[in-house]
């Protein structure tokens, strides 16, 4: 039978004889450690609330981090009506699957098209996302209403220390070698060409294989991009000068987050593994800061998503693992890395980093679609999934028409 989250270890080894095998996997978590959830919800010691008090809802609320009455009233949810199993029933429909790939197990999500005319395509999120991130767009990519619209075998895999995927006892999986495993999973699934898709590290990692693999990746779409370092801005627009200052006030004002992981993650993964509490925060902070919205997260992405992507964080204690992406590649794209193959960007008006074109043409060399939509932010699958998805679907039928 297909094994379940409670019965496989996330550091169990592989046997020499599921090196290469793709097994069936169910999420099912112990109703215990349910259980163990809520109390730790009810036995949770806050702080006192934020001393700013702005004199209405607006982004000034967040200015010191998560308000604490939001704080409290999404626990109160999280402890008292949200469903854990609703999401487990939902991936468990998609279909879930791990293999081992370099001695590390990895799972997927896997949903196979009933078009034959389906594309392999693979889609890799970031941090503090995780599949969830894909879930409401997996389904219509697949077997989509349109019939006019592309249709896609979509795999969805969780990074390396994310989900259902082991976590790595050792250093060495950055984002080079995460886009080779994905090359091999795809290959293992009957997938030797196929086109890629990401956003945040995912994005990244859509990079590498676009420049690293031409001969597996049919093209690419990406909601990140980023352009080779040292670019002048001489010659941009106002609106792309913008983009420009706005990354660089990110990076310098408001990525305590990313410093704190890539230098520190064993530090902040104490707290991240053992208190739930604290776990929400340093996620919902990041879902509140970087949506399309003026006050809440919850004004385009709802409360129940954004506890699913958390509980899933939270059953697999993988806080701390997740948190060593950024220990692993934070500024390490190689600035030499040029793709080749066709390229399709988005950038999200309220994204936290958006690159100019003319600097994305430096690294992408063959962008056959750019967009920038009405609306949308970080995480434009959850905000905005019906946008999302006929963007990308446009997108990437540009992509296949230029393989053509």
């Amino acid at each position: 039978m297909p094994a379940r989250s409670s019965d496989v270890r996330a550091d169990a080894p592989a046997t020499d004889a599921s090196v290469t095998a793709v097994e069936a996997f169910e999420a099912h978590a112990a109703e215990a450690d349910l259980d163990d959830l809520r109390a730790r919800l009810a036995a949770a010691r806050l702080p006192e609330a934020e001393t700013i008090h702005p004199a209405g809802p607006g982004p000034g609320r967040w200015g010191q981090g998560v308000p604490l009455a939001d704080l409290v009233d999404l626990v109160h949810y999280w402890r008292t009506e949200y469903d854990w199993r609703s999401f487990e029933d939902r991936l468990n429909r998609i279909g879930q699957f791990r293999t081992t790939v370099d001695g590390l197990g990895i799972h997927f999500l896997h949903r196979r098209s009933p078009r034959a005319d389906a594309t392999p395509l693979l889609m890799t999120h970031g941090w503090p996302d995780s599949i969830a991130r894909f879930i409401d767009v997996v389904d219509e990519l697949a077997d989509p209403q349109d019939a006019d619209a592309p249709a896609f075998h979509v795999v969805v895999p969780s990074l390396p220390g994310f989900g259902y995927s082991d976590r790595p006892a050792t250093t060495g999986w950055g984002t080079e070698k995460i886009a080779a495993a994905w090359v091999e999973l795809m290959g293992r699934l009957g997938y030797d060409k196929f086109l890629a898709h990401g956003g945040d590290w995912g994005g990244n990692i859509t990079t590498v294989l676009g420049g690293r693999f031409p001969d597996h990746v049919l093209g690419i779409h990406t909601t990140f991009a980023e352009g080779p370092p040292g670019l002048s801005t001489d010659g941009l627009t106002a609106v792309e000068r913008a983009w420009a200052e706005e990354t660089r006030d990110f990076w310098n004002h408001r990525a305590a987050y990313a410093k704190q992981q890539a230098t520190r993650p064993q530090t902040i993964g104490y707290a991240l593994v053992d208190s739930p509490v604290g776990l929400l925060a340093w996620i919902l902070d990041k879902f509140a800061e970087w949506s399309d919205t003026e006050d809440s997260p919850f004004e385009t992405i709802s409360r129940d998503r954004i506890l699913d992507d958390v509980t899933l964080y939270w059953l697999t204690r993988t806080g701390a693992s997740a948190a060593r992406i950024y220990y692993e590649s934070h500024n390490s794209l190689d600035p030499d890395l040029r793709v080749d193959v066709p390229s399709a960007l988005t950038m999200y008006p309220r994204d936290v980093e958006k690159c100019p074109r003319p600097w994305a043409s430096q690294r992408y060399r063959h962008i056959v679609h750019w967009t920038t939509p009405p609306k949308g932010g970080h995480f434009p699958a959850l905000e905005a999934p019906t946008l999302f998805t006929k963007d990308l679907q446009n997108a990437l039928t540009a992509v296949l028409t230029a393989t053509r």
